[in-house]
């Protein structure tokens, strides 16, 4: 049974982490780990306070980790796709072309492009970074753009692809838990995700003509096509394979299978088509694919991959459930929603109180898809009460709470990103502009009341009847 939390009491967990975690990030230059399991601990020490018993904790802890069990299993695919694809030269095929057909001055604006194109297509940023994003990365960095530009320029493009797909689970989740029409709940994104996508291309177009062909040594481009040649066999057939991926998933076949599928022609690709033994391909899915060839950059970017290469994700996954699960479970999160909602005095403020909300809970709960889940429950019944129509709240939901998960180095995306570009969030965070644009979009249109849609006097009247519910004509 849950017992009254005060805001005073929930918000010692959260500020014990932060405090904790700002001096193990920031001035010990640690993971994130440690932190988030202190962080546990005062919440478990709360909350059998306040009058819950350990099994009740214990349990707590649980039903965080297994919401998050989808997600660590996607991780741990796309660790063994990159493994597998690279080893299979699918990787090198795709960087190998690109080094000849992108202007390194545009790289920044195309990238973005192709991965919101791809995202759209198959509603997925994750399968969309973990692919096409791994191929981005070593393009970009072959043209010398730094790292955390290229990450955030990948992140921008699929993020605004999962965000407007009618593919997308999180795009699904919102306008399902709010009870809006699919199509409606999209059509109302365009309002600020179009001019958050328009203004983040402007930006890497900006960016990118400091690194124009007169501005780069076109000389370590071509050596690393040499050594690319030489190392792997490079063939447009192989490009079949990550296109066939993506394919899948635009027809709705689900993410696991698709990533199966595209696992097991990377390692037959690299057994039958590099001319690999099957030790080392099975390697390569375990322990990341192994390769020396005297260049640098190619060698740290070709050496990654694997099983192993996921299990810092995973386990920060797992440590920061088991405290976002406390959190939830025992009632803090709710005490610290309610004390937001005295703030909202009005149906302006309340739409910028939900996309702080979204963002509070990605960073106590860790976990992109509760950010949605928690607040559509929190501030359903409140917008109804105050005449709003609840794509206002879809919205707000996915802008505050989708979009702002990757500035969380801890939250499930934050560590994904992490694991699968090599950047750290911190790093890329001011280079993902679509990500940060559009909540700050959000609250400036909620604060305005520009395209902020009250209900109808006949959409009240249905509700009134079907739910019981007093609105504010």
């Amino acid at each position: 049974m849950e017992k009254k939390m005060s805001f005073k009491v929930a918000i010692i967990p959260l500020a014990v982490m932060i405090a904790v975690m700002a001096v193990s990030v920031i001035v010990l230059e640690q993971g994130p780990h440690i932190p988030l399991i202190v962080g546990t601990s005062v919440a478990a020490l709360v909350a059998w306070r306040s009058g819950y018993t350990w099994g009740e904790i214990e349990e707590a802890m649980y039903k965080g980790i297994r919401l998050a069990l989808p997600a660590i299993i996607i991780i741990i695919l796309v660790g063994l796709t990159i493994g597998a694809w690279i080893g299979g030269g699918i990787v090198a095929t795709m960087i190998y072309y690109g080094l000849q057909i992108i202007t390194p001055s545009l790289f920044l604006v195309t990238i973005t492009v192709i991965c919101a194109v791809v995202s759209l297509a198959i509603g997925s940023s994750w399968s969309t970074m973990g692919t096409i994003g791994v191929a981005g990365m070593g393009i970009g960095l072959s043209m010398g753009i730094p790292a955390p530009m290229i990450a955030g320029a990948i992140i921008s493009g699929a993020y605004f692809g999962d965000k407007m797909s009618p593919l997308s689970d999180t795009t699904n989740l919102a306008s399902g838990l709010t009870n809006t029409d699919l199509f409606v709940h999209i059509r109302h994104m365009f309002y600020t995700t179009i001019p958050g996508l328009i203004i983040a291309l402007g930006v890497y177009w900006y960016l990118g003509r400091d690194f124009s062909k007169g501005g780069i040594d076109t000389a370590d481009i071509s050596q690393t096509i040499k050594v690319l040649k030489e190392s792997f066999v490079i063939s447009p057939f192989l490009l079949i394979i990550p296109l066939l991926v993506i394919v899948l998933v635009a027809k709705k076949v689900p993410a696991i299978p698709a990533l199966i599928v595209g696992i097991t022609l990377g390692f037959a690709s690299q057994v039958f088509i590099q001319g690999g033994s099957v030790s080392a391909a099975v390697a390569a899915l375990q322990s990341g694919f192994v390769i020396d060839t005297g260049n640098e950059m190619v060698d740290n970017l070709f050496n990654r991959g694997g099983l192993d290469s996921m299990m810092y994700t995973v386990s920060m996954t797992i440590v920061a459930m088991t405290f976002g699960g406390i959190l939830e479970q025992t009632g803090m999160l709710q005490a610290i929603v309610n004390q937001i909602l005295k703030l909202a005095k009005t149906s302006r403020s309340l739409v910028a109180s939900t996309v702080v909300s979204c963002f509070a809970t990605n960073a106590t709960c860790s976990e992109q898809y509760i950010s949605i889940v928690i607040p559509s429950r929190m501030y359903a019944k409140v917008y109804r009460e105050k005449g709003l129509h609840s794509k206002n709240l879809s919205r707000a939901l996915e802008d505050g709470g989708t979009l702002t998960s990757v500035f969380i180095p801890w939250n499930t995306c934050g560590v994904f990103i992490f694991g699968t570009l090599g950047v750290h969030a911190l790093d890329y965070g001011p280079y993902a502009v679509l990500n940060f644009v559009v909540p700050i979009l959000s609250v400036v249109y909620a604060m305005t009341g520009f395209t902020i849609t009250k209900l109808t006097a006949q959409e009240i009247a249905v509700l009134n009847k079907e739910e019981g519910v007093a609105i504010d004509a």
